[in-house]
């Protein structure tokens, strides 16, 4: 089976620069992973979901290279789970661009 979280959208303190550090921005994420599905086990999708965006409030991550790299670690460990693909967009840091970063 494939669990695809799509358009995950809330704000938190992410980024280097002075002000991202201050005020909180709004993030999208979007992941995806496979698991083996068999009888009664199978994974909450809105648990990982809140899993994600607790940690990314929490953590107040400088780089979305270490807010990617650190959900995958969670994810991985909490979850057996294959596949997984994460991208951290920042739609409102640059006036005309998303940014984002995906692994």
């Amino acid at each position: 089976m494939k669990i695809e979280i799509s358009n995950l959208t809330f704000k938190c303190i992410i980024g280097i620069l002075d002000f991202e550090r201050i005020k909180k921005q709004k993030v999208v994420i979007n992941l995806s992973f496979e698991y083996n599905f068999s009888n009664d086990d199978f994974i909450n999708y809105a648990t990982v979901a809140e899993l994600v965006e607790k940690t990314m409030k929490k953590e107040k991550f400088l780089l979305l290279e270490d807010a990617i790299l650190h959900l995958e670690t969670l994810l991985n460990n909490s979850y057996n789970i294959s596949n997984l693909k994460i991208k951290i967009s920042k739609p409102n840091i640059l006036k005309n661009c998303v940014v984002s970063l995906e692994n």
